[in-house]
């Protein structure tokens, strides 16, 4: 299903807020945009586990999506945050090969958008430009993570 001029503004303004995608121009935001795709997921359904591969970044068009650390029984779980309307999680698994930190799970009936890691790929190996404001941000975040340490 085609996104809509509401979804494609909506979309714009969060990848503005994203410390990976602030710095890029409108058309390489556009660019982003036309390989993301819509997914539904009914209410309690996971979108991922945690320790699964980082294959995709998500944007919530509609719904709440919980992020939590999964244990024995759902008493023993750590809640991490919960998502709703125009939050996003998983934009560093575009970039790290490292493994989910948290489950995500739908709790009510969820549209949200997704990027998968293949595309963003593809699309940064067609736009160098792209790739090194991208590359340039991801080394301040790491740099400033080490120093957290």
């Amino acid at each position: 299903m085609p996104m809509n001029e509401s979804d494609i503004a909506t979309i714009t303004l969060i990848l503005k807020k994203i410390p990976l995608f602030e710095e890029l121009s409108p058309v390489e935001h556009i660019e982003i945009i036309k390989r993301i795709t819509m997914d539904y997921y009914p209410a309690n359904q996971i979108i991922f586990h945690e320790n699964e591969p980082g294959d995709s970044f998500f944007i919530i068009k509609r719904g709440v999506i919980r992020i939590y650390h999964e244990a024995e029984t759902p008493v023993e779980e750590v809640e991490v945050s919960m998502l709703a309307d125009n939050d996003f999680f998983g934009e560093m698994s575009l970039i790290e090969d490292k493994p989910r930190n948290a489950t995500a799970k739908c709790t009510e009936e969820s549209e949200v958008f997704k990027l998968n890691k293949d595309d963003f790929h593809k699309l940064i190996s067609e736009n160098p430009g792209m790739a090194s404001h991208i590359s340039s941000e991801f080394l301040k975040r790491f740099k400033i993570n080490l120093r957290a340490q």
